[in-house]
């Protein structure tokens, strides 16, 4: 198996929309912003290469919106989609699997493009698309309050193209990649775990979107049930460190990827390290 990260983009989010109910006076000193309360984000996605397969989880923003959406989006630097697969030796027609966390737009979006013509294209035309039938079902039968983060042209091509499979149960999706679904962020998020060389990788994606929200109430006031993911946090957190689990962060701008450690104050993060640290450790 070989894995590889790269970072598609930054961009800008309000602070408090992130943390909730968390005051400002406690985020700020570990996650701080501007003057306009804006904090930056990354937007990282992870490819496996197993066997015949080579897997990308998640494919970012995409480049089809228009200059009124991206000026609320507030993207900057990063890699790019396709530029960071080709740095890593791949091209789109190369993947062959597209796990999609979930279908919000920051996720699922370069999953699609517009052609020439401004028809609706796969990005990548050898892939299948992965997502839970909970939330593909959620997902285009919209409530008011994530309506506006899923967007039809994301999401019909890929059914109308025949791209699309739906998984109804957690479970071991390929050799080595396990997903386990949870619903508190949006229902049937999938949280990816990768049996890497004796270890448990995990993609936390939304679960965790910082080493920020590792203390149980630090949670979005994005999550539509947030006293379900108060509780998948508690559960999952004591899974982790009982394996001793590594955490990959997607969205954490200052930090890849962490283990969590017992503390007086409960489970927290450890100190943060690279990707590519991380892959040395592991060899």
């Amino acid at each position: 198996m070989k894995l590889s990260f790269f970072n598609i983009t930054n961009f800008k989010i309000d602070g408090g929309a992130m943390f909730g109910v968390v005051p400002k006076v406690l985020w700020s000193r570990v996650y701080p912003s501007d003057e306009n309360n804006l904090i930056p984000l990354a937007l990282k996605s992870l490819i496996i290469e197993t066997g015949d397969r080579v897997i990308l989880i998640d494919n970012g923003i995409g480049d089809k919106q228009d200059e009124k959406f991206m000026s609320h989006v507030h993207a900057f630097g990063g890699e790019g989609l396709i530029a960071g697969l080709a740095k890593r030796g791949y091209k789109a027609e190369d993947i062959t699997d597209v796990i999609l966390t979930h279908l919000h737009y920051d996720h699922c979006g370069g999953g699609t493009y517009r052609d020439k013509n401004g028809q609706l294209q796969l990005t990548f035309p050898n892939a299948k698309y992965h997502v839970t039938e909970a939330q593909w079902e959620w997902a285009i039968n919209p409530n008011p309050r994530e309506a506006d983060a899923f967007l039809p042209e994301n999401l019909l091509p890929m059914r109308d193209k025949g791209a699309l499979n739906l998984i109804k149960e957690e479970g071991e999706l390929f050799p080595g990649v396990e997903i386990r679904i949870f619903n508190g962020h949006t229902r049937g998020q999938i949280i990816p775990i990768v049996s890497y060389k004796g270890r448990k990788l995990v993609f936390v994606a939304d679960l965790f979107p910082f080493r920020a929200h590792i203390p149980l109430p630090w949670i979005m006031s994005y999550d539509v049930e947030p006293l379900k993911t108060l509780k998948e946090k508690e559960v999952f957190l004591q899974e982790a460190l009982e394996g001793n689990y590594i955490f990959i962060y997607q969205h954490d701008y200052y930090a890849d990827c962490s283990k969590v450690v017992e503390t007086p104050k409960g489970i927290r993060a450890s100190d943060p390290f690279t990707f590519e640290e991380l892959m040395n450790e592991l060899g």
